[in-house]
């Protein structure tokens, strides 16, 4: 099927939405890229800007236990051996509302192989003076408890200057350690002492991240990550308390391919593997919702 995509504006900012994976292609604010962005007729790639439920991050072996049955998904990641990202990635969505300043599209998602539940899902694009508002509701449809999880997927633009040089701030007193050759979690620890503490702004240089970090301060309520260019300009993400984990990812990729060209930040209602562990994981009764929300904005010039 061809990619059907939505383009949206208000005030300085226009966006562009894509029905496949429900996906962000492009936000900019003056013409100025806040996001990496892709064509919305080809494949995405890097999972950019897409929506990843009904869980986020990696599920090890696609293999849970709900209602006391052992189920297995696809591995997706089969050079980790994972389930990456969910379900939602690789189908097209409904376009549901579409006005001059926002648009919505919807999935009916399940039941399927390893997954046999039955959810319905609403991401909600809305742009306004103060940014792009992001939200994904879930509905449970299915006469069953479902697990469920979710995140966006975008990867964030500072300004033209390349991302050594960005300035990044998150808000978090921990990360989860990984292991090496999966990247599947050991375990919290303090970013006390770490390369990973960025609660002080300051500047990535050569630092790899593609980790989890939890225990995040609140600003009135409201997390933020934040990455300001040397030229002055930046962009922030910002959640409240339903997603108490964030993944970075700086992009590091093979030396043939490219790389590090924007901080991945994705809010998360649960943190990696939590199909497996049940951290934190939502469990949607029949006719049970949840609404997870987030908002990209502009910093600086």
């Amino acid at each position: 099927m061809s990619s059907v995509s939505a383009a949206i504006r208000a005030g300085d900012y226009a966006a562009t939405v894509t029905c496949t994976a429900g996906a962000l292609a492009s936000l900019t604010n003056r013409g100025r890229d806040l996001v990496v962005p892709f064509d919305p007729g080809a494949p995405i790639p890097a999972f950019r800007g897409i929506v990843a439920a009904p869980w986020p991050n990696r599920l090890a072996d696609g293999r849970y236990t709900a209602g006391g049955r052992e189920l297995a998904v696809p591995v997706t990641e089969p050079e980790r051996g994972c389930a990456l990202h969910g379900l939602a990635l690789a189908r097209e969505w409904r376009l549901v509302a579409h006005d001059g300043a926002s648009v919505a599209f919807a999935l009916d998602l399940g039941p399927s192989e390893g997954y046999p539940f039955r959810l319905r899902l609403e991401a909600r694009y809305a742009l306004s003076a103060d940014g792009l508002d992001w939200s994904v509701r879930a509905v449970n449809t299915g006469e069953d408890l479902a697990p469920y999880g979710v995140c966006p997927h975008p990867y964030l633009v500072a300004g033209p200057s390349p991302l050594d040089t960005w300035e990044l701030e998150v808000p978090a007193a921990e990360f989860l350690e990984v292991t090496e050759d999966r990247l599947l979690p050991l375990g919290t620890r303090t970013v006390a002492g770490h390369e990973f503490d960025f609660r002080e702004p300051r500047r990535i240089g050569r630092t790899e991240i593609d980790h989890a970090f939890t225990h995040l301060a609140l600003d009135q309520g409201v997390a933020r990550v934040a990455v300001r260019d040397p030229s002055g300009t930046g962009v922030a993400m910002e959640w409240d308390a339903g997603c108490p984990w964030v993944q970075l990812c700086t992009a590091d990729a093979a030396p043939s391919g490219p790389s590090r060209l924007g901080l991945a930040v994705e809010p998360m209602t649960c943190p990696p593997n939590a199909f497996a562990t049940g951290t934190d994981l939502v469990w949607l009764a029949p006719g049970g919702e949840h609404t997870a929300r987030w908002r990209i904005r502009a910093l600086g010039a």
